[in-house]
């Protein structure tokens, strides 16, 4: 399963995190709306993505604000890659939780 995010192919999006891998890699929290489209909540990037997304700060605000199942998709990359495309999703989204 995969969804494309800013052209970048993206594994997932999956409503468990054991579906994670312990890597390095910009990660993507969403939710399907009722039109069935995804709508971005949050993005970051961490040298170990399922370890970030299970022990994230900013839980409550996806819960918050999502209107369905909350779900986490990633792009496993090295460092320099990670931050930059971090930027560029952050950049081209309006995300409610997350700062710039």
């Amino acid at each position: 399963m995969s969804i494309t995010i800013e052209g970048y192919e993206f594994e997932g999006p999956f409503t468990s995190t054991d579906s994670l891998k312990n890597i390095s890699g910009v990660y993507v929290i969403h939710y399907k709306n009722s039109e069935g489209k995804y709508t971005r909540l949050d993005v970051g990037e961490s040298e170990d993505v399922k370890d970030r997304v299970e022990n994230h700060d900013r839980k409550n605000c996806w819960s918050r604000n999502a209107h369905g199942d909350i779900t986490a998709s990633a792009y496993y990359c090295n460092e320099n890659e990670r931050i930059k495309l971090e930027k560029i999703i952050r950049n081209s989204s309006n995300l409610p939780c997350g700062e710039i």
